[in-house]
């Protein structure tokens, strides 16, 4: 299987102990460790797969915490930078009662932002998974080392996922953000997309048509997040569509959970040769919703992510409960051995 590996921002999430509370009257935070990229190493860690995140931290007491965190999480840190010439990048959150956040970033700039292009581990880019987003795209030298580290990527046979997971409050300039975001789009082999930043990044409000508009250049698979109501796959050349439905949990926090997928995804992805097709492609979704679903249930982000083994089993009591379900509805019991 190939190295998955994961570039950008590694940070701090001040998750509130209050919900439904303006970040001003909040009086109490728990700081965990996140970042979409940090997040997406993880879950693909967890899921199995040789995964690595490369990034850059303040050398600063919240650089140390994050760089630990990985490590209690069991993942090579050892392309983790440290510099003194900016802080580790700060996020506080702010939670609705059903666990969905807005975010309120202290990075101007970031230690991530300043990774440059010299610093790139070539040996690990080499022929792999390469993953980004777009919160790393602006126009510090962090930009430039994305561009350096895709084109080494494609040129040694490997392949390239990019998830934008939008975040409006970081650009001044939208009409710029979106530029950005499309400029890397053609440059990637999957995206991954959800269905509130579909028109967004698209222009397209038919969300058929905003699909079809993503495959440019390289693309060859787009992923729809639809949140509670599951996922969809898009092949390109074929008009088939292949879905999963998502579980049903109380969410308490949806911190990291789009990112849950797509790493539990890429991993599944990786152990299938990076083929996607009729066979196979219901189980990686199912297996990467039931993953995005768990970590709703707890706070913060990359603490919550499950490991393979959690996730099998909760899928399996799901469907003993659904089964059931339908059984029961005929007068007929199944009893779980």
């Amino acid at each position: 299987m190939k190295k998955i590996v994961s570039f950008g921002e590694l940070l701090i999430d001040f998750i509130p102990h209050e919900k439904e509370t303006r970040l001003k009257e909040v009086n109490n935070f728990t700081k965990h460790a996140g970042g979409a990229p940090a997040n997406v190493s993880v879950a693909a860690y967890k899921n199995g797969s040789d995964s690595y995140f490369v990034g850059q931290v303040g050398n600063d007491s919240f650089g140390e915490f994050l760089i630990d965190e990985l490590n209690n999480q069991g993942l090579n840190t050892n392309y983790i930078l440290k510099t003194s010439e900016a802080n580790t990048s700060l996020a506080f959150v702010t939670l609705a009662k059903n666990g969905e956040r807005d975010f309120v970033f202290y990075r101007n700039p970031g230690a991530d932002q300043l990774y440059k292009i010299q610093d790139l581990p070539k040996e690990l880019l080499e022929g792999s998974i390469f993953h980004f987003c777009s919160v790393s795209l602006d126009d510090y030298p962090i930009k430039d080392a994305h561009f350096a580290a895709i084109n080494y990527v494609r040129e040694t046979n490997g392949f390239i996922s990019f998830d934008p997971n939008l975040r409006i409050s970081l650009w001044n300039d939208l009409e710029k953000y979106r530029s950005v975001i499309n400029d890397f789009i053609p440059l990637s082999d999957l995206i991954k997309v959800s269905d509130d930043e579909l028109e967004f990044i698209t222009g397209i409000k038919d969300q058929n048509k905003a699909i079809k508009a993503l495959f440019v250049g390289n693309v060859k698979y787009v992923i729809l997040t639809l949140g509670k109501e599951g996922s969809r796959i898009y092949l390109n050349g074929t008009d088939e569509v292949y879905e999963a439905k998502s579980f049903k949990v109380i969410p308490v926090d949806t911190t990291g959970a789009g990112d849950a997928f797509i790493g539990t995804f890429l991993s599944e992805l990786n152990k299938r040769k990076l083929i996607i097709d009729k066979t196979n492609a219901e189980e990686i979704l199912t297996i990467s919703n039931a993953t995005a679903a768990l970590v709703t249930t707890k706070y913060g982000g990359i603490v919550s992510i499950p490991n393979y083994i959690e996730v099998k089993e909760f899928i399996k009591n799901k469907w003993i409960k659904r089964l059931n379900w339908y059984l029961s509805s005929r007068q007929v019991k199944y009893y779980k051995n």
